[in-house]
Formats: structure tokens, sequence, C-alpha cells
């Protein structure tokens, strides 16, 4: 939008962005919604589980070629080089960590050589969730919660499974066979699916129309030079923030749409996905509260898959191994990689400094919010309402900087990893790499303290 004044920006707001942004999203992903749906009502038929699987699997191939066309080739590629991996080495009970190692190298190459940047990255998150979805199989394998490898056709509809090919979320293999069941269509289920997708849509107009323009038509704040910068920082943080939840909330409609994102409680069933918290991300207790809250289902894999497996080495080594997987997983993008490996350090700090100061003062202010039956003696006082409240302050301000680097801009610049690398130092030198001193500092008062 032009630069208007206040009265004007809001009169134009609706016709100029709200309404062609809530348009557009829907032009998106109508045949994505109609495809989940039909394959939801066709797994209710009784038919047999073979025909179940491959229905799931055209309605994958059906969504991929919708969202990438021809170049959907590299998802197929890589789809049939796990396949083929965890059959090969089907007697093994290592197929977890070298599956993971192999498709970690398909990633780099296939970004490094195989295809054009632009086009690989916009299959990064169909990519993403191939992966996770093989590499879980094949610890579940390994592990024995999945009795034994499946058949080429059970493996391809878990890959390709329409609700969640194209935004995710990661699910399990036993997750899937229980989504093609084909329970009944409820009222709950339906409920769910509607929530969730007036959830997306309304994340997708505040991260298009609102947040870009919080300052000063929104909320008139002005000020200094420095006052600016972390305003615009803000902007650029909150923007992103609501085009994660957009994601997280669509995912939860296909998903659910589907038939998958369901609870059983003995004859109770129960359509609760959840795959992202944005009260828990933009009013964080912590940091560690607001990684595992920005996709729940994302976290869940890390943690039973990567830093359970690594959690042998150390914690501070397996926080570290599950950030660069986590980093690996998203591509080989510096901002992206600069902001995680940053979040590996502010987390693990926080957490044990929280942690020993809990001990010390025998409170109630760890990482994550005790139990009621916690055996803290200090629980409610004022002065621990004020030290919890002081490291969610701190935890906004580390959100505000991080984001920082994630605006329209690095769209353009995305290509050129060299220019991307100079956004990403000159945002975080505006704002005087405040956020990694203030980690500093907090290592240091921990070291103190020990």
């Amino acid at each position: 939008m032009a630069v208007f004044s206040r009265q004007k920006f809001f009169q134009e707001l609706a016709h100029g962005c709200l309404l062609p942004t809530a348009q557009q999203g829907l032009e998106q992903v109508w045949q994505l919604l109609v495809i989940c749906l039909l394959c939801r009502l066709l797994w209710m038929l009784g038919l047999p589980s073979f025909v179940k699987h491959l229905s799931t699997v055209a309605g994958g191939f059906y969504a991929l070629y919708l969202f990438f066309e021809l170049h959907m080739v590299w998802v197929v590629l890589l789809s049939l080089l796990c396949y083929l991996f965890l059959f090969l080495c089907r007697h093994s009970t290592i197929r977890g960590t070298f599956l993971s190692i192999t498709v970690l190298i398909y990633l780099l190459l296939g970004e490094l050589h195989m295809m054009d940047t632009t086009n690989w990255h916009k299959m990064r998150g169909s990519q993403m969730v191939v992966a996770m979805k093989a590499i879980s199989l094949a610890f579940d394998l390994d592990r024995g919660v999945v009795a034994s490898v499946p058949s080429p056709m059970e493996f391809m509809g878990y890959i390709y499974f329409v609700g969640t090919v194209i935004f995710g979320p990661w699910i399990s293999f036993n997750s899937y066979k229980e989504a093609l069941e084909g329970r009944k269509l409820s009222l709950v289920w339906l409920f769910k699916v509607s929530v969730s997708w007036v959830k997306s849509q309304i994340c997708l107009v505040i991260s298009n129309c609102v947040t870009p323009y919080l300052f000063p038509y929104f909320i008139p704040v002005f000020g200094d030079k420095l006052l600016r910068g972390w305003l615009v920082a803000y902007e650029n943080s909150t923007s992103f923030h609501f085009s994660n939840y957009f994601v997280g909330y669509l995912s939860e409609t296909t998903a659910t749409l589907a038939g998958s994102g369901f609870t059983e409680e003995k004859e109770n069933l129960k359509w609760d996905m959840s795959v992202t918290k944005p009260l828990s991300i933009e009013f964080p207790r912590s940091m560690v509260e607001v990684v595992t809250s920005w996709n729940l289902p994302m976290s869940r894999f890390l943690h039973t898959y990567v830093f359970k497996s690594a959690l042998k080495f150390g914690t501070f080594t397996a926080v570290m191994v599950t950030y660069t997987a986590s980093a690996l997983l998203h591509g080989l993008s510096f901002h992206l990689g600069a902001v995680l490996m940053s979040l590996a350090f502010i987390t693990y700090i926080e957490h044990v400094l929280r942690r020993r100061l809990a001990v010390i003062f025998n409170a109630c202010i760890l990482s994550r919010k005790c139990p009621p039956n916690c055996s803290h003696q200090n629980k409610k006082k004022l002065w621990v309402c004020l030290i919890n409240v002081a490291f969610s302050a701190l935890a906004i301000l580390h959100l505000t900087y991080l984001g920082s680097v994630f605006n329209s801009n690095v769209d353009y610049i995305e290509e050129d990893e060299d220019d991307i690398t100079h956004h990403v130092i000159q945002k975080w030198s505006e704002l005087s790499w405040t956020s990694h001193w203030l980690t500093f500092g907090c290592w240091v008062l921990y070291r103190l303290v020990l």
C-alpha cells in the first residue's frame, strides 16, 4: 500500500488488502481442500486397504502437481530413494541413523546442484515433510513401534497422504493407518475443520494487511532512530509469525479434513490436532516454550527421533544436534541457519540458568510452567511473578531481534547467499547485536551462580 493518512489507510484497507488477500488464499488451496474431502469420503466406503493407499497416492500426486507442476519429480525421487534404502536395509537395526544421513545428503545435493535455488525452495516444505516421515518410520522400525517394512503401496500412501503432503504437518505411520480406517463424519469434525480454516485466513490477513503497517497506522508510536529500528523489527517479526500461524492452521485444516488428527478415548473421538500455539509465542513464558509451540508436530519429531537419540552424548550436544538437524531439514539458507543456531544457544542457556535459579530460590521460575504439585516453596509470590515476567520480556526481545531478518526483501535476494548474509549482519548490527550480548550475559550469570 502507498503511504496514506491514518483515516484514508483504514478506508483503503478493506478493499485494497483484506478482501484480495482472503480471495487469493482461497483460490490457491480450494482444490486441495476438495481432494482431501473426496479422499475422506472414499475411505468411509469400506474399500480394500490397497485401494485406500492407492487413492491417497493419487490424491497426493495431483496435489503436488497443482503446486509444483513437473518439479514434483524431485519429491518423488526422494520418496523412492527412502523406500529403496528401507528395503535394502530391512534387516539392519540402525536404519534411522543411516537413512537420516542419506536424506540430508540428498537435500543438500538438491539445493547445491540438482536444480535452481528458487524452485527448490518452493518445494522445501514438501521435501521436509517427506524426509521427516521417512526418517520417523525408519526409527520406528528400529524400535519395534512398526513391526515390519511396509509394502511399497503402504509406504507411498503414507508419504503422499493428501492431507499433509503440501503443508504438513508431520504425522507418524500409525497415525496415517488410523486415518485410513475412515471414521464417521461428525459435527465435531466439521467444526474443527471450519475453525482451523477461519483461523488460517485471519492469520493470513493479519500477516499481509495488519502487521506490516502496525506502526504508526494501528499503534501510533513515534520515537528516535533506535526506537524506530526496534519497531520495524517487531513488525517484521510479527508478520513472519503470523505467516507461520497461517501455514500451521492451514495444515490443521487439510490434515483433519482428510481424516487425520484425532485421539480416541474409549468410544469418544476427539478431533484435537494442534500444530501451533500463537499465544504461547506472542506472550511467551520462555524461549523454550516458543520453539516447542512454533510447530508442535515438528517439535515432537525432533524430540523423539533426534534429541533422544543424541542424548547419550550429553544434553548440550543433544540440543546442538537437534537444532543442526532442524537447520539442515529447512535447507541451506543462511538466515534460517543463523536464527536456528542462535536459538540453540539462547534456549539452552536460558534453560540451565532458570533451572539453577529455581534451585537457589526454591521457586517456580523454570522455563516450563511447574505442575500444581511441584516441590517448590515459592509459587505465586510477587517476586516470583516479576522474575517470570522479566524472562517473558526477554523472550519477546529475542523474538523481535531474531525475526527482524525475515521481511519481504529476503524473498528477492534468496538466490544470492552473499546478499542474504549481508542482510542478516546488517539487520542485527542495526540492533547492536543485543540478543547475542544478552545471551552471553545470561551465560556469565549462570557460570557465576553455578
